[in-house]
């Protein structure tokens, strides 16, 4: 998983850079432009929930969540 995570984030960067090289240097800003929309696409489309799957897998959501019963004993831990 990770290697696929490393490989989306270079396809990433590569996007985002191609993008704004030929929107500054090749003075061609709509297919600059498409290439960096497309990059934002697949940004959050397919790394992201790639990204977050990985780094959340095994654990539990309900030691990240403050509900009243911890509030309480963090209130209990402060007198």
């Amino acid at each position: 998983m990770k290697i696929i995570i490393w490989i989306c984030f270079v396809i990433m960067l590569g996007g985002f850079g191609t993008g704004f090289y030929i929107k500054i240097v090749e003075t061609n800003p709509e297919i600059g432009d498409k290439i960096i929309g497309l990059s934002v696409l697949f940004t959050s489309f397919i790394f992201m929930p790639l990204f977050l799957y990985h780094r959340w897998k095994g654990k539990d959501i309900k030691d990240y969540v403050l509900d009243k019963k911890k509030l309480d004993e963090m209130r209990e831990k402060d007198l």
